[in-house]
């Protein structure tokens, strides 16, 4: 097992190296997907495209059998002005690899792949295997995993998923709870007037009041894994640029990052009911997510030496339409960072217990059926 896992880690970091090399911001990851496309096909393995979605299934798939889906994303953000290194070139210096998307979730992805090509032709695991790299993760865009599952092949109507692994950068430790997101879109009406007399009504008082809530309201519901729902107003803005004039209206944008405990719908009526201003909701697609700890996942997670913990950043989890647990190589802090890098050995590492938590729950799963 050791040598097969120490070939596919060598062919996941050359892999990882030539997706690095490809700009795939969201809605632009096609070359990428070709890429993916390419590595299956070198491999003689029959895979799909749905859109800049790219899957794969087990060699021996049982429709008689749940599937497990393995899962993350191939698009990344735009490099930010910090970056002393050039963000397309997969650099390894000091037992890392340099480059955009090497950490979210480059690493990730590719470990995911070597997972599933290291079970691909096994028929004894209790459940059949699918891998999906998925585009517009970023940006939670409708031509990403949701796209994906409008497939006939993958709707889950029609499927029997017994449950996901979403591969984002964890440090290896189980994400089991994820906070939901909702961004809302704020607009205070005042009455224009010119700023030397007392004229108008200004638009940017009356919102600092709710501005004020936003930021001192404590929902009472209080999460043990993703503690309280937090609301923070991000952009402020009025319709007018001159200095002279009380502005008639303000705009503000809040992002509301919601714990299991509530609904989206349930936040958003609170909201409401506290403020003045308009509020019209960008979506309520993004909901909190979470799995049970006895689940058999996250049991063969403890078992073989995991944490866990709530995650308050939001993936594809949140799309994913039934359970699913978040792990993989990689740190969340490293993400959307200048001159990001992971470490060679998080990559091996994230194969190694990808196959081992996959293992160890099939025959959880086994004994128990």
């Amino acid at each position: 097992m050791a040598e097969s896992i120490s070939i596919l880690a060598g062919e996941a970091i050359e892999l990882l190296k030539r997706l690095i090399a490809i700009p795939s911001f969201s809605k632009e990851e096609d070359q990428t997907a070709g890429v993916l496309c390419l590595f299956f096909a070198q491999k003689g393995i029959p895979h799909f495209r749905v859109g800049n979605n790219v899957f794969a299934s087990n060699k021996f798939f049982d429709e008689g059998k749940a599937s497990v889906l393995l899962n993350s994303h191939h698009d990344t953000v735009k490099p930010n002005k910090g970056y002393t290194l050039d963000p397309f070139e997969p650099v390894e210096r000091d037992g890392k690899l340099f480059g955009l998307g090497s950490n979210d979730a480059g690493g990730c992805l590719v470990s995911l792949i070597a997972a599933f090509l290291y079970f691909y032709e096994r028929d004894d695991l209790a459940f059949n295997i699918v891998f999906a790299a998925s585009a517009e993760e970023e940006i939670s865009g409708k031509g990403g995993i949701e796209y994906l599952f409008q497939n006939e092949i993958f709707n889950p109507a029609k499927k029997n998923w017994a449950f996901a692994i979403v591969g984002e950068p964890t440090q290896m430790q189980m994400a089991v709870a994820e906070k939901g997101l909702m961004v809302l879109d704020c607009v205070v009406h005042g009455k224009a007037g010119h700023a030397a007399r007392e004229e108008g009504e200004n638009a940017i008082y009356k919102a600092i009041q709710d501005i004020e809530w936003f930021r001192n309201f404590p929902f009472p519901k209080v999460s043990e894994l993703l503690g309280p729902v937090k609301t923070s107003v991000t952009v402020v803005q009025t319709d007018n640029t001159a200095h002279n004039v009380v502005p008639s209206q303000c705009r503000f944008v809040v992002d509301v990052r919601v714990n299991e405990l509530y609904s989206l719908e349930e936040v958003l009526d609170i909201i409401r009911s506290n403020v003045n201003c308009e509020i019209q909701p960008r979506s309520l697609r993004l909901r909190s997510s979470g799995i049970d700890l006895n689940h058999p996942l996250v049991q063969a997670g403890l078992a073989l030496g995991r944490t866990y913990y709530g995650s308050p950043t939001t993936s594809d989890q949140a799309l994913i339409p039934f359970i699913s647990l978040k792990i993989g190589p990689g740190d969340s802090a490293r993400s959307h960072t200048a001159d990001e890098y992971i470490y060679i050995h998080e990559i091996k590492e994230g194969i190694e217990l990808y196959i081992q938590l996959i293992e160890t729950v099939s025959d959880k799963l086994k004994i128990e059926n």
